[in-house]
């Protein structure tokens, strides 16, 4: 497996493996329109942060991931000045459980630190179990100051890794 920068022809892929598996874990992601568009806008949001694609040695996309490099980004959800951000992991169904979306999220760490930012941030909804598993086996700890609800009823679950 190789994780690296999506490339072009792969926006359209990757943008529909992520519509997929988010709408695996809630189905509610698909009803409506508003946020599904911006789960299949990789375009979008290579232009405003890294996009980063796990593939197998047949290039077949595996997976991917948003690192959000700093608050001045638009597709950050946090304005701490020593932050990145971790956005819309996602592994193909049929190959989860084989470390996917452990090595793009170290793919993500990796840059923060490099890039000597002091913490990497993320959210994650309370159908996500197992990615909660995932951040807090890389030492990601629940922050519930960053919890927020983007619409009525629906909370988005802070997790925070400190780099220093």
């Amino acid at each position: 497996m190789d994780i690296r920068p999506v490339r072009p022809h792969e926006h359209a892929a990757l943008g529909e493996l992520t519509v997929t598996a988010y709408a695996a874990i809630d189905p509610g992601v698909v009803e409506g329109d508003g946020y599904v568009g911006e789960l299949r806008d990789v375009a979008g949001r290579v232009a405003d942060a890294e996009v980063l694609v796990a593939v197998d040695d047949a290039g077949t996309v595996l997976g991917g991931v948003t690192y959000v490099p700093g608050p001045d980004s638009s597709w950050a959800e946090f304005t701490q000045p020593d932050g990145a951000g971790i956005r819309m992991l996602a592994v193909a169904p049929e190959a989860q459980g084989r470390g996917v979306g452990e090595a793009l999220s170290r793919a993500c760490v990796d840059r923060a630190r490099a890039a000597g930012r002091g913490q990497i941030l993320l959210h994650s909804t309370d159908r996500m179990a197992a990615a909660h598993r995932l951040y807090e086996r890389l030492g990601f700890a629940r922050d519930v100051s960053l919890d927020w609800e983007p619409v009525p009823g629906f909370w988005l679950r802070g997790f925070r890794l400190r780099l220093h």
